[in-house]
């Protein structure tokens, strides 16, 4: 019902969903030192201002929860469906070509932006589906209502602020991943460890490693500096290492230090096969290197026999398993800075419904333990599951169906999304199967086609459910 009304609203509003899109993606969001009254930073705040002043724009009632979250209601009944997005980013990074990551740009049918795809398009695609549904005159008997947040990228401490003031909705879906419907997300171990050591005494030394720059994020570069070994020794030895891995090694001179620059590629932690780690390309490199031998080699090398390079499901460190609800555990080392005498290291891994504390958490902390480093969690964050027959995933998966023509099935993700802790919160959109948008690389891009589509479905499951 009301599907030939939709489609046409939608495909009549298509550039001016670009434009508001536009306008979001120009402010770095990225998460910033908390400033007075601005928890995340003034970049958070301001996408957040502007989303809100673009949504009241539209008639729609607002609320700013104390720069945390933002909300938009469709009316004043009975709260019936939360449309749960956010405007946070990752960090820019480095190699875009198409677009600097804040100069937005429609380029055949891709909006290229940092947040274009995650999650600022989607935010837009569900404001202009509740839009429709406002202009359309379409009667409802119960309310829907837009949230957006602003720390989902760095722990979605936003949200948890705005459900100890508001109740969840009956109802909850997030456009923050693709179609059909997410309804299983693997639980996680986001693991810290650290360790203490004696400086180096010998004249080959690493001085320094660092890499990473969130622990959701497989770092595409990774930079360390040694000294008392000649050129020849460390391009020789990077030849050899880069003909085994892939990642690409470039040296300078820094007094008497040589800084060693790692090349790989970036991704989500989430999906590690999708990019190639310098970080562990980095350390299989120095321990490649005649160092003399110390305890932070030792350490390095512990670490590396417990991560591999290219070692992407836990298999090295003994917690690699899987099972037919929510796939194979994954694990991504994506922080590491190691001193002359500490290292302090992190890496994501997520993990399906068959995971525990026993057969993972503990295992880990023994086989650190064996390597001389202490990991200092005490605890993983369970699995989300939400039954995929009851009425809310299956009118959910009825629109994408009546929308697309592509059968509509529940799948699971090893992102984690705002709807984990919520009893009835599945991810829903907004790309479409299959599209790889570079989301948290360079050149990330949402397909124009596939937000427009989106807002169409978001507008008949808001009619569906809220009539």
């Amino acid at each position: 019902m009301y599907r030939k009304e939709i489609e046409e609203y939608i495909d009549s509003h298509i550039q001016e969903m670009v434009e508001d899109i536009c306008v979001l993606c120009r402010i770095n969001s990225e998460k910033m030192p908390a400033e007075e009254g601005m928890p995340y930073g003034r970049g958070a705040a301001e996408v957040l201002d502007a989303a809100l002043k673009m949504a009241e724009g539209y008639g729609f009632a607002v609320k700013n929860y104390d720069n945390y979250v933002g909300t938009a209601d469709l009316n004043d009944k009975e709260r019936q469906l939360d449309i749960l997005a956010h405007l946070d980013i990752v960090p820019a990074g480095e190699g875009w070509e198409v677009t600097s990551p804040f100069e937005p740009v429609l380029k055949d049918g891709r909006l290229y932006g940092r947040g274009t795809a995650d999650d600022k398009g989607p935010a837009v695609a569900a404001l202009y589906a509740m839009k429709a549904v406002k202009e359309l005159g379409i009667p409802l008997k119960k309310n829907v209502r837009l949230i957006v947040g602003t720390d989902e990228e760095c722990g979605s401490s936003d949200i948890a602020h705005y459900y100890k003031i508001e109740k969840e909705a009956p109802m909850t879906f997030s456009p923050d991943a693709e179609f059909p419907v997410i309804n299983v997300e693997k639980g996680s171990l986001a693991a810290h460890f650290t360790a203490d050591f004696a400086p180096s005494q010998g004249s080959a030394k690493l001085v320094s490693l660092d890499a990473g720059i969130k622990i959701n994020v497989v770092p595409a570069k990774a930079y360390a500096a040694v000294k008392g070994l000649s050129m020849e020794v460390l391009e020789e030895t990077a030849k050899q290492v880069e003909a085994q891995t892939g990642i690409r090694f470039s040296f300078s001179q820094e007094g008497e230090n040589v800084k060693i620059t790692a090349e790989g590629v970036n991704a989500h932690a989430a999906f590690p096969e999708g990019g190639n780690n310098a970080l562990t390309g980095l350390v299989k490199y120095v321990t490649e290197l005649p160092l003399a031998d110390c305890g932070q080699l030792s350490c390095l090398k512990g670490l590396l026999n417990l991560i591999p390079h290219g070692d992407l499901y836990g298999e090295a460190m003994g917690i690699a398993m899987e099972d037919e609800i929510s796939g194979k555990l994954t694990l991504a080392f994506s922080m590491l800075k190691v001193t002359e005498d500490k290292l302090d290291g992190q890496f994501d891994s997520r993990c399906p419904v068959c995971a525990t504390e026993d057969n993972v958490l503990a295992v880990v902390k023994e086989k650190m333990a064996g390597a001389g480093l202490t990991l200092h969690n005490e605890s993983m964050r369970p699995p989300h599951h939400v039954p995929g027959d009851g009425l809310f995933v299956q009118t959910l998966l009825k629109a994408y169906e009546e929308y697309t023509g592509r059968k509509g099935e529940c799948l699971y993700t090893g992102g984690g999304t705002y709807v984990h802790e919520l009893k009835n919160g599945v991810a829903f959109g907004a790309s479409m199967p299959g599209t790889d948008n570079n989301m948290h690389g360079a050149d990330e891009f949402a397909i124009l086609q596939e937000l427009a589509a989106s807002a169409k479905i978001f507008a008949q499951v808001i009619v569906d459910l809220c009539s």
